[in-house]
């Protein structure tokens, strides 16, 4: 069930656009924020408030890469793994990650404490290799960097 607060910030999306339809993927970024992902519970009831039926919102949050459909750790790390990022060694960086943290793409630290993704492009081609960290991006990155990026995060 939506709080007065998701509520609240959900209608206050929908004040800025003409239709609730139009405000499903603010809506299920307001429910990430308070549970730190979308489960089919909160998807049905975001469903039910904009106006749309559950499968129409879960093909937009399927769609959507940054809704995320099943439980994540405090810290989502995304790997930037496009051409300009393969082509200036983002492999190394990927790799040393899934050895530091003992996870691969989809998983999550036993700590609860980062699940790493991959994602076509963090649009810093010009820097790269790339990654995110929560809202946080790296660039021009070195496995160097790596210890130091990785202590910023409890």
């Amino acid at each position: 069930m939506l709080t007065t607060e998701e509520k609240h910030q959900i209608d206050h999306e929908i004040s800025l656009v003409p239709s609730p339809k139009n405000a499903c993927i603010e809506a299920l970024k307001i429910v990430q924020q308070s549970h730190g992902w979308v489960s089919d519970e909160s998807l049905k009831d975001v469903a039910e408030y904009v106006g749309m039926s559950t499968a129409e919102l879960d093909s937009v949050a399927t769609f959507y890469n940054l809704i995320f459909r099943r439980p994540v750790g405090r810290h989502v790390i995304l790997v930037c793994d496009s051409i300009s990022c393969y082509v200036m060694g983002y492999e190394v960086i990927r790799n040393q990650l899934f050895e530091k943290l003992n996870i691969q793409y989809g998983q999550t630290t036993a700590d609860g404490r980062f699940t790493i993704l991959p994602n076509c492009c963090l649009g810093t081609c010009d820097c790269a290799p790339a990654l995110m960290i929560d809202h946080d991006l790296y660039r021009n990155l070195t496995v160097e960097q790596l210890d130091e990026i990785l202590s910023k995060y409890t």
